[in-house]
């Protein structure tokens, strides 16, 4: 009945929607409108009920519409055929975003918040779980971890069996496997990469449920309870997709002067983005962090092959099949992000390609199986990958007007800015209140414009030639011990960025000229306001390539244990860590006899009992000890470690990052903009001084 209801007033509404969409307007009256428009929004946003959210997000396409109805009716005009290309190129692009913006809200205006389902009493009733971890060439430090959270996992042994997938073929990994206790499985050959390897381990094992952990992911404790439960109470669910974590920072975390305050680039997708594709059944496999129903891969031949993104296609299958999937909203393990700029576009590019893959081999949008809802959920995911033109012509736009005097947008500037003011403002404003504390406005444009240069001919190519391109594995668990600018990286941004500050000053000169070289003002206006806001922009994403210096291994995390400080002298005090890593830990001085005793072990006092490890101390802050671990720790003990480290329940539970203001979020980009400037500065004044130094040296040394 509701329903019907539901059904019945959009019915209704839709002519008011229509008139609304199509009633033409001059500027003034258009800005009134707008005007008006901006202010209800604002009187609305008081308010957080969700029936709230749904009528902004209404107002907010109606308003969009109205501005693409304005541009298809009023602006399409072109006085040569270069304009005409340029124009329906910019056209397209607004196009697109328009699209992506309706599958967007469709994506994330119902979030699923998921709960756990717990396990029953009877433990004979548990699943057995096949915990894969696939290797190809990184290095065993990066693997001995996650395969010793993996056994830290609180799950009946007798139903949980880790094996190494090892298509290196390495002999120190088959030592380690051996040493300590799982199983190891290569193979002779090589095909498909991933999921060939996945697929290999299918035939060779038997669990009910299958577990994939990147080689980099660490796994808490209680990944299995709070997923396999969900297996059990509904049979035809196939996959629990969890979110990726990363305890490292990423490059724009890094490198920015203000990362670390910001949410990072993944937050959007596992957040709202895969809350809302559960809603309609159309959760992605995200390749690791996840369970999957053998029953259900079997079904489908197994991993899918034919993409590069052979997780997502796989779980494209499944739900084809019939099959549900689930995603649940807590981090139940984390991993490496990518250390370097280069690395992240080269891992972006490949999903990319995949993607595209997908969209030309197995196009969601045909086929039997999908509900209307899962199938525009994987077309924005999709055609998500597609932004790379779209962006670099809005970017790119002003420098047909301010330094080739092409007028790609037949209309006065006035009517431009009424239109497209109230359709931007009330788009920004509604994604801040929807997913404000998982992406902050206007970031997602540096996100975009870092990889957009670099993925025009990947997904050109891909697009024409499908069966292009192979898997390429992303390298993790590198230090950088000096910074630098990546400048091959950013080079077509520098050269776009020049050409945008020449076009952008050129504007100002015209505009203060004193016949404007025979132009309307508020047209050249137009497209400076347009040429500074692109450059700013740009100007951002080129600071991510300035490279700083990563030179911890392991990430520390707050966490208090009673611990023994035994030394030398064969004294023993008693203290508390303030925080541990992998590497070693803080811990709080009980006095100064730290001062003058060497301190040679310390034993950590767990509930599962006491673990003792040699250390050596690095430094003292204040009233804190900084000690480091001895790199030889024997396994067992080093298990332990990753359990109280690494593998504790709540270890990557943080608070949610502080509400998006878009004005704020604005600033702070200008903010990176200017750091780019004044740290390179400096850097390079001390580069400098530090040469002028040693050339004195040097000079005094020969004399």
């Amino acid at each position: 009945m509701k329903k019907f209801l539901f059904y019945l007033l959009v019915l209704a509404l839709a002519p008011a929607a229509v008139l609304v969409i199509i009633t033409p307007m001059d500027s003034q009256k258009q800005y009134i409108f707008g005007l008006i428009s901006i202010g209800i929004l604002f009187l609305m946003g008081f308010s957080k009920k969700r029936s709230i959210s749904v009528i902004m997000i209404v107002m907010s396409i109606l308003m969009s519409t109205r501005y693409m109805y304005f541009r298809v009716t009023q602006t399409l005009h072109f006085n040569s055929e270069i304009e005409t290309i340029l124009g329906m190129g910019l056209f397209l692009a607004e196009v697109y975003i328009w699209i992506m913006l309706l599958l967007n809200y469709l994506q994330t205006i119902w979030p699923l918040k998921r709960e756990i389902v717990p396990l029953p009493d009877d433990m004979n009733q548990w699943p057995t779980v096949d915990v894969y971890i696939p290797t190809y060439n990184e290095s065993l430090e990066v693997v001995r971890d996650t395969v010793l959270a993996a056994q830290c996992i609180d799950y009946p042994k007798d139903k949980m069996k880790i094996y190494i997938l090892d298509d290196g073929k390495r002999r120190e990994f088959a030592v380690f496997a051996a040493d300590a206790g799982v199983g190891y499985i290569t193979r002779n050959e090589h095909s498909h990469a991933k999921a060939g390897n996945l697929n290999h381990a299918m035939k060779l094992t038997h669990g009910e449920l299958i577990t994939v952990f990147d080689c980099d992911h660490v796994a808490t404790r209680i990944f299995l309870q709070a997923t396999v439960g969900g297996f059990l109470k509904d049979p035809k669910l196939a996959l629990v997709q969890t979110p990726h974590y990363f305890y490292s920072p990423d490059p724009f975390e890094r490198n920015l002067s203000v990362g670390r305050n910001i949410p990072n680039e993944g937050q959007l997708f596992y957040g709202p983005i895969q809350q809302g594709n559960d809603n309609w059944n159309a959760t992605f496999f995200c390749g690791s962090c996840a369970v999957i129903r053998r029953s259900a891969l079997e079904e489908i031949g197994g991993f899918a092959v034919e993409t590069v993104t052979e997780d997502a296609h796989t779980a494209l299958k499944m739900q084809r099949l019939g099959w549900k999937s689930a995603f649940l909203d807590i981090p139940l393990a984390a991993g490496l992000a990518t250390e370097r700029l280069v690395l992240h576009v080269i891992q972006r590019t490949r999903w990319a390609r995949g993607m595209t893959q997908i969209f030309r081999v197995d196009n969601p949008l045909f086929g039997r199986g999908l509900t209307i809802q899962q199938r525009l959920c994987y077309l924005s995911a999709m055609m998500y990958y597609q932004f790379a033109l779209p962006r670099i012509a809005f970017v790119t736009a002003p420098l047909a007007y301010l330094l080739f005097n092409l007028n790609i947008i037949y209309s006065s500037a006035s009517m431009v800015f009424a239109y497209a003011l109230p359709h931007l403002f009330l788009a920004i404003y509604v994604n801040s209140r929807m997913n404000g504390r998982h992406r902050y406005s206007f970031w997602g444009e540096i996100y975009d414009l870092v990889l957009a240069f670099h993925l025009v001919l990947p997904t050109a190519v891909t697009m024409l030639f499908p069966k292009r391109g192979k898997f390429n594995v992303t390298d993790k668990g590198a230090l950088l011990d000096v910074g630098y600018f990546d400048f091959r990286v950013v080079r077509p941004h520098l050269v776009v960025a020049i050409l945008l500050a020449i076009a952008v000053t050129w504007g100002i000169i015209r505009a203060f000229a004193h016949d404007h070289f025979g132009v309307d003002p508020k047209v050249i206006a137009l497209n400076v306001f347009w040429g500074l806001y692109s450059l700013i922009f740009l100007l951002a994403a080129i600071a991510v390539a300035r490279e700083t210096r990563q030179t911890r291994k392991t990430i520390r995390i707050d966490v208090t244990i009673p611990v023994l400080i035994h030394y030398a002298s064969g004294i023993s005090s008693r203290s508390e860590t303030l925080d541990m890593s992998m590497g070693g830990c803080r811990i709080v001085a009980p006095d100064e006899r730290h001062l003058n005793d060497e301190i040679e072990e310390v034993e950590l006092l767990l509930q599962s009992g006491a673990i003792s490890i040699p250390v050596k101390t690095m430094g003292v802050e204040g009233e804190f000890i900084r000690l480091m671990f001895a790199e030889d720790i024997p396994l067992a003990r080093r298990r332990e470690l990753v359990r109280v480290v690494l593998s504790r329940a709540d270890a990557w539970i943080n608070p949610p990052k502080p509400q998006d203001n878009p004005f704020r979020s604005m600033l702070t980009i200008m903010r990176c903009v200017f750091d780019l400037f004044w740290l390179t500065w400096k850097t390079r004044r001390e580069t400098r001084r530090q040469r002028a130094v040693l050339n004195a040296s040097q000079e005094d040394g020969s004399v």
